[in-house]
């Protein structure tokens, strides 16, 4: 059975994917300066900084994949101006202890990459929700549920129908 595919909605997945992808990087970033923080003693301050800043972006993480036990808890974040506000946050928590600028490792280049690309999920994020868009993905949300729960109950129609030829076949035959 050939099913209509939302194209909006895959786009929003899509979307959710590159955000929760962006704030894994943050999250990995912020470990690798975190251990490196506790490791000199003298920036202990910057590793608890950093172990918050992980904490939040796995939140950020989290709330991407919309697991209702988190949005019923959690109702601000169906708003995707306040999730933009957050990721903003992970973005300049990530970026806010920046090493030197001479230092060109590849963590260096790993934190621009994760935070300037959650960065731009945020504002994304915020732009989107003030032009609604938000309500429109929730309303197609709706619409989504009831189409798969009709898929669903067509299907198991269609095979009980096919047992109950079967049945009434073994009946003619007896």
């Amino acid at each position: 059975m050939a099913r209509n595919v939302d194209a909006f909605m895959v786009v929003c997945r899509c979307f959710s994917v590159v955000t929760a992808v962006a704030a894994l990087l943050c999250i990995a970033v912020n470990v690798l300066y975190a251990v490196r923080s506790f490791m000199n003693e003298s920036d202990i301050f910057d590793g608890i900084f950093r172990c918050y800043a992980v904490l939040i972006a796995i939140f950020v993480v989290v709330a991407e994949t919309e697991w209702d036990v988190v949005m019923k808890f959690w109702k601000v974040l169906e708003y995707w101006v306040a999730r933009g506000i957050l990721q903003i946050f992970v973005a300049v928590m990530t970026k806010a202890y920046s090493e030197d600028s001479d230092d060109q490792t590849v963590l260096v280049l790993l934190e621009n990459i994760a935070s300037y690309m959650l960065l731009a999920c945020g504002v994304v994020y915020v732009v989107s929700g003030i032009f609604c868009v938000g309500y429109v993905k929730r309303a197609h949300q709706k619409k989504e549920v009831p189409r798969d729960q009709a898929i669903k109950d067509l299907q198991e129609l269609e095979q009980r129908r096919q047992e109950l030829e079967a049945l009434l076949l073994v009946q003619e035959r007896a």
